[in-house]
């Protein structure tokens, strides 16, 4: 097993442990602080994997956007110490349910898929080339994904404004 193996292993324990911990954790601001370290070790399988591109994008967009904006929420509320409900039973198998179903789809997706050979053929980068990929929406193009993280930023700001807003006296 080589380096680049077990660095990977090691990325993949963490991005695990701490997706788990982010999901079923009971304290909000642990669970943001464990949901960036989940985001931070897809991006460095994204370096590890050669994909620089989605792996900045992966730091600038969920970890500098998302999860700051997230903890600032929290912490400029006084919801530090805030504690999520436990979930019912039927949430819980409801939940279960789902996550098997979501995994079944995606490994029969990766089963079925053929994942044909890379070619050795090096893209060409030129100015002119990385502007038309920049401003194309076709094959390649790059306005649909930079318009979807921008309706997810904006998504974000909004439900940091509600967690913002919300009565100290309201349940939660």
């Amino acid at each position: 097993m080589n380096n680049e193996s077990i660095i990977f292993y090691i990325l993949s324990a963490v991005l695990l442990v701490s997706g788990v911990l982010a999901v079923t954790g009971r304290r909000i601001l642990r669970a943001a602080v464990f949901l960036l370290f989940a985001l931070s070790s897809i991006a460095a399988l994204y370096f590890l994997l050669g994909f620089f591109f989605l792996a900045a994008v992966q730091i600038i967009v969920y970890i500098g956007g998302i999860v700051v904006l997230i903890i600032f929420s929290i912490l400029l509320t006084h919801h530090i110490e805030h504690r999520l409900k436990k979930p019912s039973l039927n949430k819980m198998l409801m939940s279960a349910l789902g996550t098997m179903v979501g995994a079944g789809a995606c490994l029969l997706t990766i089963w079925n898929h053929p994942f044909p050979e890379a070619s050795n053929v090096e893209p060409i980068t030129t100015m002119d080339n990385i502007g038309t990929k920049m401003l194309g929406f076709g094959e390649g193009g790059y306005v649909l994904p930079f318009e979807l993280i921008s309706v997810l930023l904006l998504t974000a700001m909004i439900a940091v404004i509600v967690i913002a807003k919300r009565k100290e006296n309201l349940p939660s």
